[in-house]
């Protein structure tokens, strides 16, 4: 049932602000390294969202602008029982922008990029149980414009910082089964900015993502994940403000179920469901959602020469907020994504 899969792995390239929870974008995924012999896949995603708001300062105007996501990856068999994978993706980042006329915060931007690279090692022990680990490194690199309380700006660089994952995974090949926990360490950075000397520090959260699927019916597959993610231990600290510029109250947990269907020995196609649950109160202005539903369809197709394309759409329905430093009310928002994906088997 792989092409099953690609299907909708493909629709993890759509996360984006859809994933919401903190700066999450990629998901940190390491469903590579259970890949067939050996392996490589070429992503690319873009989201467009529609988050504006509205109260004693004006209307907003949309403030999310849209943004493209690339990944690569590549996993190779070594012997019976080891693998090793490559992946490279973008796992964190923003983009704000308040460039509405006359609104409370217009002027207001920030942007946060980072780049990840993970390098995994599998271990079968027998033919359900399996151990995985490796190191995962992560670059950083921003900006920041604010207009209150007081106007600043600053650019910020040569963050780095390094983690490790740890995971097993239990599986069923008769019935496609397979449920994989993979933990990932928190990732301190300190980033150089540039204004009179200062810095940015920030810990990306530690994780946790369960991932799940199994064989139901012929040609059928369920699959899921949850994931969760220790945001309330992080903040954004410039050394020249007084106060964070983002500081989460709340860690987040996200999940997804989904149905994938294979019509053909080329075609297959899915649809799941996304929900992350509403913290409340207010968020910062600079992240103005809570929670989101979302719903999703991805099809995949398998040539001859082992090539496979796979591409998804999602829907995303954002949750409503109230602006911390505004008052204002950010209500009735949404995102769309897609996602592309070549994944070749040699």
């Amino acid at each position: 049932m792989k092409n099953v899969l690609g299907a909708g792995a493909a629709l993890l390239l759509t996360t984006g602000l859809a994933s919401a929870g903190g700066l999450d974008r990629s998901g940190q995924s390491v469903a590579v390294i259970f890949e067939e012999g050996d392996y490589a896949e070429l992503s690319f995603g873009y989201v467009d969202p529609n988050v504006t708001g509205s109260g004693p300062g004006g209307d907003s105007g949309d403030m999310a602008p849209g943004y493209t996501s690339v990944g690569l990856a590549y996993k190779a068999d070594l012997d019976d029982r080891v693998s090793v994978a490559f992946i490279l993706d973008e796992p964190f980042g923003a983009n704000v922008d308040y460039s509405e006329p006359g609104y409370a915060l217009t002027g207001t931007s920030a942007t946060v990029d980072t780049i990840g690279l993970t390098f995994l090692g599998n271990y079968q022990i027998n033919e359900r149980v399996s151990v995985h680990g490796g190191l995962r490194m992560l670059s950083a690199s921003g900006e920041v414009a604010l207009v209150a309380p007081m106007p600043y700006a600053s650019e910020y660089s040569g963050g780095s910082g390094a983690g490790y994952v740890l995971g097993a995974a239990y599986e069923i090949p008769d019935i496609a089964l397979r449920a994989a926990l993979t933990y990932s360490s928190p990732i301190a950075l300190e980033l150089d900015g540039s204004v009179g000397g200062n810095t940015l520090e920030a810990t990306m959260p530690q994780t946790v993502n369960l991932d799940f699927q199994t064989g139901i019916a012929a040609d059928t597959l369920l699959f899921g994940s949850i994931r969760w993610a220790d945001w309330s231990e992080t903040a954004l600290v410039d050394s020249n403000l007084p106060t964070p510029l983002v500081d989460y109250d709340q860690d987040t947990i996200t999940y997804s179920v989904g149905i994938g269907r294979r019509f053909s020995d080329a075609f297959s196609g899915s649809i799941s469901i996304g929900y992350e649950a509403a913290q409340g109160g207010t968020t910062t202005d600079l992240a103005p959602t809570d929670g989101y539903v979302s719903l999703q369809v991805g099809g995949a197709y398998t040539m001859t020469n082992g090539v496979e394309i796979s591409g998804g759409v999602r829907y995303v329905k954002l949750g409503d907020t109230v602006g911390s430093g505004t008052g204002s009310a950010f209500e009735n928002n949404s995102a769309i994504g897609v996602g592309l994906k070549v994944g070749y088997n040699f």
